[in-house]
């Protein structure tokens, strides 16, 4: 029998599979968890672009918006020179409180943002 983890964790492999780039929204409680952690280590890793979105001007289900979590490429060290993959990896804050315009200012730049996290990973 397969364990829980053993699982999920397929399941991610299987969804990073063929592609070039990894996106991570990030919430409030997006940095440090198990599986993010994961998705991250695992794309950057298998030289896949990877970026960020903060999500907090963007209205849940409820209507409501969230505060602004941590950076989850903090979490990360360099070991070619110890420093942050967060001074590779871009992770974009929409300049905007209307969730309308937060979705918008994303969706008019999200081609753009991806090659140019795609060539940031090529680079190193």
């Amino acid at each position: 029998m397969v364990s829980a983890d053993t699982a999920i964790q397929r399941w991610i492999d299987d969804q990073l599979a063929g592609r070039g780039c990894t996106i991570v929204l990030i919430g409030s409680a997006t940095a440090g968890r198990k599986w993010i952690n994961y998705e991250i280590e695992k794309s950057w890793n298998d030289g896949k672009g990877v970026i960020g979105f903060y999500i907090h001007g963007l209205k849940d289900r409820n209507g409501q918006q969230s505060v602004k979590g941590p950076n989850p490429f903090d979490g990360f060290t360099m070991k070619r020179d110890n420093s942050k993959l967060s001074s590779l990896v871009k992770a974009y804050d929409p300049p905007y409180w209307q969730s309308t315009d937060v979705y918008s200012y994303i969706s008019s730049n999200l081609a753009a943002w991806v090659e140019d996290a795609i060539a940031t990973r090529n680079r190193f």
